[in-house]
């Protein structure tokens, strides 16, 4: 930190449960006033030139330091490297009068899996400690061409397949919003960081829920983009035979205008023109119908699961509010989720896990609880011989198929649904991944969006009925009404594939015509 361009206020010894506001008690009105402006205000600043790509970054420098000692959300912060990137842009300002490209000058965080050239990339394990990326990923070069300033790298969890962010490297991330409670995974660093203003736009991945899991968690936004639109090499990722299952990068922001700043940004540089691999389809623009109202579906459980009163009541006011402005709303049936996870689960490790096995004994490290659990206590995870997978792979096309007939059935525009089956979890229990890996298994884009907190006067349990199935009954007993009291509670709309720019643009045509969808209390 004694490289950081000004000196930092001293963290509190002993931490409140609640650090969310603390970043606005500690830094100066200056770094206050920059990093509470949401990404497209930035860019529109440092495209005038009323903000300077130095003090912008200075400032993110800041806060990010400063949640890294609130939340343990930081792997690296990069102050050498952000502010010469941000002195270089502003050089470029002063000698062309305008900006570099459509990002100039805005700081983004990037998850620590992501390979920075010279810097290591351990994908959350000690046996890679001393694995160094030779060069930057694609998607790090896009973003550098368009006027990136990588600020920071965040934490991740051991295997990377944790719905929470805890490693032996790095340590547990927590939720700013409550520290015993937590941030979320694989990229929960980047969503404690985004919610204590650390950063407005950061680099996710997902393949189970890792970015939409914190985004809902931390009251951020994320986007889980279809597969093969943003590029794909130059990142660690452990699953051998991996491609059963697409794992995607994207975007975690402090505004829906961020993620689509995000995607817009790299898919306009045309990346499957290196990338070979890449769906070469540009960014379309998203036109609400006006001849006949939009119509969201609503998935209120997937039938194994109940989600927990908060979410269901987040569930209430949007659909609520949706009928008032004139969109329709209707009950969206699950269609044969259990059948989604045993697929999926399935077809995570067909090496039967044999590469994650083999990184943790070469150093030694133990084995953490979830990692255990999504491994080792998991009873689908079994090497597949050729015909097993194949097998498997048949399956996962029928359900797919399936699952468009059902959609087709019920003519939807986009589907409405939990994010998971309770808000941000206690520590090592956040064991059930069907809300979001559900949309993995289909590659359905997704976004999650803030939308209440919790509130212990409204938000009991009834525990009377009965029980969906014994996931439901081990659910239930998470709940905890004063440990919860005051957590984001955020909700995922869900699109077809390749369905990203329609998702993004429905949401920001509710948000446009409710003007109070989001951040009800």
């Amino acid at each position: 930190m004694a490289r950081l361009p000004h000196s930092l206020p001293l963290v509190p010894a002993s931490l409140p449960r609640k650090v969310i506001g603390i970043p606005e008690e500690l830094l100066n009105d200056h770094v206050l006033s920059i990093t509470k402006l949401l990404p497209e205000d930035l860019i529109a600043s440092l495209a005038t030139g009323q903000l300077s790509a130095v003090d912008v970054s200075s400032a993110f420098l800041q806060r990010a330091a400063l949640a890294q000692g609130l939340t343990n959300c930081l792997t690296e912060l990069l102050p050498e490297r952000a502010l010469q990137r941000a002195k270089e842009l502003d050089a470029y300002f002063e000698q062309h009068k305008r900006p570099i490209g459509p990002l100039h000058g805005l700081p983004i965080s990037v998850k620590e899996h992501i390979g920075f050239e010279g810097l290591r990339c351990t994908t959350g394990y000690i046996s890679h400690w001393d694995v160094v990326s030779k060069e930057d990923a694609h998607i790090l070069q896009v973003l550098h061409d368009a006027g990136a300033v990588f600020h920071c790298r965040t934490t991740v969890p051991q295997t990377m397949m944790h719905l929470e962010t805890d490693s032996n490297l790095y340590g547990v991330t927590t939720n700013p919003h409550n520290r015993n409670l937590t941030s979320g995974g694989s990229s929960g660093g980047e969503g404690a960081l985004i919610a204590l203003r650390g950063s407005c736009l950061g680099i996710g991945s997902d393949v189970g829920g890792s970015i939409r899991s914190p985004a809902a968690n931390c009251g951020v936004y994320g986007l889980k983009p279809t597969a093969f639109r943003l590029p794909t090499d130059g990142w660690g990722y452990m699953m051998a035979g991996a491609d059963s299952v697409e794992a995607v990068l994207g975007p975690l922001s402090t505004s829906i205008k961020g993620l689509e700043i995000f995607m817009k940004a790299i898919i306009d540089t045309e990346p499957w023109l290196t990338e070979p691999a890449l769906i070469p389809m540009p960014w379309r623009t998203y036109v609400v119908p006006q001849d006949r109202p939009l119509r969201i579906g609503v998935l209120w459980h997937d039938g194994i699961v109940r989600p927990h009163p908060p979410i269901t009541r987040a569930l209430r006011l949007a659909t609520d509010c949706l009928k008032k402005h004139k969109i329709e709303v209707v009950d969206f049936p699950p269609y044969l989720h259990d059948e989604a996870w045993a697929i999926l689960s399935s077809l995570y490790y067909p090496d039967g896990g044999e590469a994650d096995v083999e990184d943790i004994a070469k150093s030694g490290e133990p084995w953490l609880p979830l990692s255990e659990f999504i491994i080792k206590d998991n009873p689908c995870v079994k090497k597949l011989s050729v015909g097993e997978l194949a097998y498997w792979y048949e399956e996962r096309e029928a359900y797919r198929k399936e699952y468009a007939l059902h959609w087709n059935k019920h003519g939807i525009d986009a589907l409405l649904c939990p994010v998971g089956p309770g808000v941000a979890p206690k520590h090592n229990t956040a064991k059930y991944w069907s809300y979001t890996s559900q949309w993995n298994l289909l590659d359905y884009p997704a976004v999650v969006f803030p939308v209440c907190k919790v509130d212990k006067e409204v938000d009991q349990l009834d525990d009377k009925g009965k029980a969906l199935s014994g996931l439901d009954e081990d659910n239930r007993k998470l709940w905890d009404l004063e440990e919860f009291h005051g957590m984001p509670v955020g909700l995922q709309l869900v699109g077809r594939r390749f369905e990203d720019e329609k998702i993004l643009g429905i949401l920001e045509h509710i948000n446009d015509v409710t003007g109070s969808v989001f951040n009800l209390r």
